[in-house]
């Protein structure tokens, strides 16, 4: 949406931009929802980073796998830093107010990361398929060129959803309060400042993120059922094993992830609070992409062995 359409629906509403309420409005908890914050957003960084230093420069993670984790977490780092900067501001100085277009822009990339991290689990999980269903033709599979036009698409996808999402929010009337009980410009609590009728935006909104979410959650699923299909068919039990727990970090960053989207955008607006709204975007906006490096990276044999090959070659 075009910046001249945008004023010219602020002159018409008479609001100019809106207002996070943020966290918390206790001054008491302030400073010490700040330390908590700016921690979390320098370990997510000092995480994710470390991880694609590791991949871009240890010879043994030059696999496909280790490709699509280093770019997930470059999405990670770039879906905190559209969100915790702002929130972080907040605490510290107080300056809760954001224009539309400063509204618009952190909806679309939050929105745009999102999407792509949906699509990119799925071809993640597409890679554990290949790996243990079809381990002679994995290299071929999985070859380069293919990677990098799974990983396009993810990209391409990821941002037609966001831009249809903030089209869709952004051709909205706002005339009520301009304050958003939230920390940052999440579709649900804008749509609640809305005085247009937003059924139809509504449910076209959720037609749009239920074919986004649920066509790579399914897609995920069948890969599981292949993997666990093939994985059962082995005699040995330390080998069935030591095979399926290649996929239990993925599995974990899945469940959480697709547990509170889902929550989040899929249930019907009837059964929407702000409050739980809050909550929940905290675990999928924050917690995620913090965690994400531990699970599914720190536990790892091969990137425990570059990050101590890394430091020693540092020490040397």
């Amino acid at each position: 949406m075009d910046s001249t359409n945008t004023i010219r629906r602020q002159n018409q509403t008479g609001i100019t931009g809106f207002v996070l309420l943020g966290l918390s409005v206790d001054p008491k908890n302030k400073r010490l929802l700040f330390a908590i914050g700016l921690l979390v957003y320098l370990l997510t960084l000092a995480g994710n980073l470390v991880i694609i230093i590791l991949i871009r420069v240890d010879q043994r993670l030059k696999t496909p796998m280790y490709f699509l984790l280093g770019n997930l977490s470059f999405i990670e780092i770039c879906s905190t830093s559209t969100t915790l900067p702002e929130v972080l501001w907040d605490l510290l100085l107080g300056d809760k107010s954001i224009s539309f277009i400063g509204c618009a822009l952190q909806m679309y990339f939050f929105a745009t990361l999102g999407s792509t991290e949906c699509v990119l689990l799925s071809v993640m999980a597409y890679d554990r398929y290949a790996a243990i269903c079809h381990p002679l033709q994995y290299t071929l599979i999985m070859s380069q060129p293919i990677c990098w036009r799974l990983l396009a698409a993810s990209w391409i996808i990821g941002n037609f959803n966001s831009v249809i999402n903030t089209s869709l929010v952004f051709s909205l009337t706002f005339c009520h309060s301009n304050e958003t009980d939230h920390f940052f410009f999440d579709i649900p609590p804008i749509l609640h400042l809305s005085c247009s009728d937003v059924v139809l935006v509504q449910l076209m909104i959720f037609t749009v993120s239920a074919f986004l979410m649920i066509v790579p959650f399914s897609l995920i699923l069948l890969s599981y059922i292949l993997i666990v299909s093939s994985v059962l068919k082995i005699r040995r039990a330390s080998g069935r094993i030591k095979t399926f727990s290649a996929c239990i970090s993925h599995l974990t960053v899945v469940s959480i992830f697709y547990g509170t989207i889902i929550y989040t955008y899929l249930r019907p607006s009837s059964n929407h609070s702000l409050d739980e709204d809050r909550l929940v975007s905290v675990f999928y906006a924050i917690i995620t992409p913090l965690l994400n490096p531990l699970i599914y990276s720190f536990r790892n044999k091969e990137v425990q062995g570059a990050f101590w090959r890394a430091l020693g070659k540092n020490m040397l």
